[in-house]
């Protein structure tokens, strides 16, 4: 009796396995010809047996439900998912059984997947469709975690979407995994210019090195993100009028690395959203002392004592900015923008004077501080334009300077204020 029924046995299992193979077999048929649908029935007709199918039939079988599910719908992301999963499964498979026949191919048409998915989600950014844009780059990430650059983009459109809640788990599972965004970037200075370029890889970047048209090839690697994830995360907290937890999210973050220039910066960021600007301040002094050769973190400085209404403060650190980086155009604008402010309380002296002749002795004292102050604005502004020649607020307002000071430059400025603003 057991002699016949293993022979049973294995007759059953001989007919499954026939039967799988030609399903099979009948699937990647249809799809070579280009019929999904019948392809779809014959990998239903097979999977009932796939548990009992061995490792090769098996990778086989989600190698063409994964060409199954990327061709019915394209544009269902749930499609896209299933597909990509099928894939990864494959190699999966292969990876355990030691074989190989599809995984390169799997491999391949996962990065088909996840081009689509990424070309798609720009297309949506770029039509402010922010939430779309969000789930289709959440995906490009969940089907491949090695690359999470995707959910740092998926968490910033949910931002810009409004989509809080979904942007906050997205930037909760960045802090989880411990990313940090940090990059390389492939420069070369060109032999003409004398300027150093990006390329977009480093082959492109050693092929033109070797070509001769660019000398120096630099390794450059990009900012940490961190800082900016614990940041994101605190203000979603503040919108939603979670200040402690905010505040908590950032002390989370620092712990590891209380000096962290990136960290300190998103506290103090921070801090200037609550409105505390005098934290604000003390905060960046510290950023400030680890990196004095900083322009950019001198001039939020400056930004910050002004806030506090401390303009003499805010000239100086402003000024330096100007001599670590002499085209600082938002640097030039804020010192113009402090030294014109100085005319209000001028302009309401005079308002009040009388007309008595020490009257109008005093105006004309007055008349020639306001003239001075235009003077002294002047250089900031004209710099700024050499940077941004396009700024038409400057323009402007060097056009009514000069005007005040009689400059016959106020009809030059007069004229590229029109051809600014289209003729009108």
């Amino acid at each position: 009796m057991k002699t016949k029924f293993f022979v049973v046995l294995f007759l059953t299992i001989s007919a499954i396995g026939f039967s799988q193979k030609q399903a099979l077999k009948a699937a990647a048929k249809a799809l070579k010809s280009g019929n999904v649908e019948v392809a779809s029935d014959a990998l239903k007709a097979a999977e009932g047996q796939l548990e009992a199918a061995d490792e090769k039939m098996k990778a086989q079988y989600y190698f063409l439900k994964g060409q199954v599910m990327s061709a019915s719908n394209s544009d269902s992301l749930e499609k896209i998912e299933g597909a990509a999963n099928a894939y990864n499964k494959v190699i999966e498979i292969e990876k355990k059984s030691g074989n190989s026949k599809y995984t390169a191919e799997a491999d391949k048409k996962i990065l088909t997947l996840r081009q689509a998915l990424v070309e798609s989600a720009i297309k949506d950014q770029n039509a402010k469709d922010f939430k779309s844009a969000s789930e289709k780059l959440y995906l490009g990430y969940s089907t491949n975690k090695q690359d999470t650059t995707y959910l740092y983009y998926a968490a910033g459109n949910a931002v810009n979407g409004k989509d809080y809640d979904t942007a906050l788990k997205y930037y909760e599972e960045l802090k989880t995994i411990g990313f940090n965004g940090v990059t390389t970037e492939y420069y070369a200075t060109n032999k003409e210019s004398g300027v150093a370029e990006a390329f977009g890889d480093k082959q492109t970047r050693d092929l033109s090195v070797k070509s001769g048209t660019y000398i120096k090839p630099e390794d450059r690697l990009t900012d940490s993100k961190r800082g900016e994830v614990a940041k994101n995360i605190a203000l979603i907290y503040i919108s939603q009028g979670k200040d402690e937890e905010a505040m908590k999210a950032i002390e989370d973050a620092k712990k590891d690395n209380p000096n962290d220039s990136a960290l300190l910066q998103a506290e103090a960021d921070v801090f200037y959203k609550l409105g505390n600007i005098a934290k604000y301040k003390e905060i960046m002094e510290k950023i400030v002392a680890n990196d004095p050769e900083n322009p950019d973190l001198l001039y939020n400085l400056g930004v910050s004592a002004s806030r506090l209404g401390d303009n003499d403060q805010a000239l100086k650190y402003y000024e330096k900015a100007l001599e670590l980086r002499p085209d600082f155009n938002a640097a030039q604008i804020n010192i113009a923008s402090i030294i014109l402010n100085g005319e209000v309380a001028l302009n309401k002296e005079m308002n009040n004077l009388g007309t008595s002749n020490a009257d109008y002795k005093k105006f004309d004292e007055l008349k020639k501080q306001k003239q001075d102050l235009y003077r002294k604005a002047v250089p900031y502004l004209e710099g700024a334009l050499k940077t941004k020649p396009d700024n038409v607020e400057a323009v402007r307002t060097l056009m009514q300077i000069f005007y005040q000071l009689d400059d016959p430059k106020a009809d030059e400025m007069k004229s590229k204020l029109k051809a600014l603003e289209g003729g009108n």
